[in-house]
């Protein structure tokens, strides 16, 4: 029998979001897969995940799974306990209920956030949002790079990122600016976490 181990979340709700699976197999991790969602709220992301799990136990030819989750709610309404209300998340409901009809014998479960494989799907869904912010971070530096070489204005907001960045505004726009600026922009190039 497979277990499949997902968890949904969002910085914000809606917020930036992303899902995680965990396929575990006789106690083995045997698949594990993050995606980035976007903006989203947290339900949808629970609901992402589970028709994550599910596709994948289909793709292994699964006769036989149980999907694991920490949210009481999404598996509530998988076990026919909660109806659903949210239209939104009605169709995601009817998509995890089409594809689990199709494995024999299937079981939702629901568990505590620090139990079993959720901490594992919990912490890959995390690395993915930190991910994305980082990529994210590093276009907004690209763009004030931009506009600094290109001596326009530079909006409140960017010069915010230049102080986190260890830069003053006022510096940059010396002569020796743009040397401070380049040097700015290749560390900002391999750094992975700027905040």
């Amino acid at each position: 029998m497979l277990s499949i181990y997902s968890d949904g979340g969002s910085r914000g709700n809606p917020g930036k979001s992303a899902y995680a699976i965990v396929v575990v197999e006789d106690g083995k991790i045997i698949h594990e897969h993050a995606e980035f969602l976007g903006v989203h709220t947290n339900n949808y992301a629970e609901y992402r995940g589970l028709i994550s799990g599910i596709s994948k136990a289909l793709e292994l030819h699964a006769t036989e799974a149980e999907f694991v989750m920490d949210s009481q709610l999404v598996i509530r309404q998988m076990n026919g306990e909660y109806k659903v209300k949210n239209a939104d998340m009605k169709a995601l409901y009817d998509d995890a209920k089409a594809l689990s009809s199709m494995i024999p014998s299937i079981r939702f479960r629901n568990v505590r956030r620090s139990e079993e494989f959720i901490p594992r799907a919990d912490l890959l869904l995390n690395l993915e949002m930190d991910r994305h912010r980082s990529l994210d971070r590093r276009r907004q530096i690209g763009d004030l790079y931009e506009l600094l070489v290109a001596g326009l204005h530079v909006p409140e907001g960017d010069r915010v990122l230049l102080k986190l960045l260890g830069a003053d505004y006022d510096r940059v726009l010396r002569p020796d600016g743009r040397r401070v600026l380049h040097r700015l922009c290749h560390l900002a190039a391999h750094y992975v976490d700027v905040r």
